[in-house]
């Protein structure tokens, strides 16, 4: 019987501590058996990200990309090494690579790079000696053998990439918690855990806020469609399995509830109402790297409009210089912005099924006094932005009147 190879990746909780490193190897070990071969990707230990990110602003308010990618990427090197330290002193062979010597390619776009190839050549080589593979989550290296990263999230891309590279039966993601559930459990301790998610579905909650996955990720899987089974490293319970299709379409309308409370809204008001001067405002906006989401236009009456939009709040100052660059450019008024939002949304694939979901939503939110500021809708969720200080309150409102504890 031929070996089948499967991907697993562990999450910075997981390998927060000595102790922690410990108990994965020793799960690694109990994983790997005569049948199969086991690559595993590793995040930075703990809050070591955010601590070496922090070390950067401290030195410089506008610290260079490449320099944060060279930076960035050796959280995920210490944890690896000490990983496949860790398996080998439990008596088993492991070597550790980072993402250059396993031949993972990016593009030049540093600090959130694409992945163009992976060769995975020394992987093959690695296996073929019966060795456990700990690869570095997060990053890659340019043609010109510049490291990048992967963006926040990476090492699940890292994980999903290598495992259609490697032509894996399944890539496993463990994490904190054990499995994708309806809502946040922190917000509504009810939230039910999802047995079965399709990719679709899990894109959009992930692309919205939920913090469980990459959306990155994601898309390689449902292109691919590479099986996710997301669970915790802290249990044996089966988790969730994210795949192409679920029996339950439509049946449910709502799969799940998510919140972000990480975007920024900016207005730039009395815009000139004339053919291609929202294409001069987003060409400027894009320059600057910013993904932009939301966009609400006004209806004009006096010949000018407020455009409002949103990008994500660590993106906030580059693309608020680029507003006001060409608002002044067209002659528009002034520019606003706004910190202090939520974007709230539903999301499911029986929403195709289903009518009078939004009206449902924007009932319950007008019943609990919540404001909507925009409003944008896909073919299987719908979002508001609201003021973040009621975003909980909007959560467990909704989770409560979709009856999600039911799943």
């Amino acid at each position: 019987m031929d070996k089948y190879i499967v991907v697993q990746k562990f999450g910075g909780s997981s390998v927060a501590n000595i102790d922690r490193i410990k108990a994965v190897a020793k799960r690694i070990v109990e994983s790997k058996t005569k049948n199969n071969h086991l690559v595993v990707v590793v995040s930075a230990m703990g809050d070591t990200t955010d601590e070496i990110e922090e070390m950067a602003y401290a030195v410089s308010k506008n610290p260079p990309e490449r320099e944060m990618d060279m930076l960035m990427s050796t959280g995920e090197q210490i944890s690896c090494a000490l990983l496949a330290i860790a398996v080998k002193e439990l008596g088993h062979k492991a070597i550790s690579f980072t993402g250059n010597q396993v031949g993972i390619r990016t593009d030049k776009s540093h600090t959130k790079a694409r992945i163009e190839t992976i060769s995975g050549q020394r992987i093959h080589q690695a296996l073929a000696e019966g060795k456990i593979v700990i690869v570095a989550g997060y990053q890659g290296v340019t043609e010109d053998n510049d490291i990048t990263t992967l963006g926040r999230g990476g090492s699940d891309l890292t994980a999903v990439a290598l495992a259609q590279a490697l032509k894996a039966r399944v890539c496993e993601i463990f994490t904190d918690v054990e499995g994708v559930y309806t809502t946040d459990p922190r917000i509504v301790p009810s939230a039910k855990k999802i047995k079965t998610i399709t990719f679709d579905e899990m894109l959009e909650m992930a692309s919205l806020g939920a913090q469980v996955m990459q959306a990155r990720s994601i898309e390689v899987a449902k292109k691919y469609n590479i099986p996710i089974h997301v669970r915790s490293s802290f249990s044996k319970e089966e988790g969730t399995m994210i795949v192409e299709t679920t029996d339950k379409i439509e049946s449910i309308a709502v799969t799940g509830i998510t919140s972000n409370t990480k975007e920024a809204k900016i207005t730039i008001c009395a815009v000139p109402d004339q053919p291609g001067i929202a294409a001069q405002i987003f060409t400027e906006v894009s320059k600057t790297g910013a993904v932009v989401d939301t966009i609400v236009q006004n209806v004009s009456h006096t010949k000018l409009t407020d455009i409002s939009f949103t990008v994500p709040k660590n993106e906030l100052a580059k693309a608020l210089t680029a507003a006001k660059k060409i608002a002044r450019k067209i002659n528009a008024g002034e520019v606003l912005h706004d910190k202090n939002i939520a974007r709230v949304s539903v999301v499911g694939s029986g929403m195709r099924a289903h009518h009078g979901i939004a009206a449902k939503m924007f009932q319950t939110l007008a019943k609990n006094k919540i404001n909507i500021d925009m409003i944008s809708t896909s073919e299987i969720s719908i979002s508001c932005i609201i003021k973040e200080t009621e975003a909980a309150n909007a959560v467990k409102a909704l989770h409560k009147v979709f009856e999600l504890e039911r799943i």
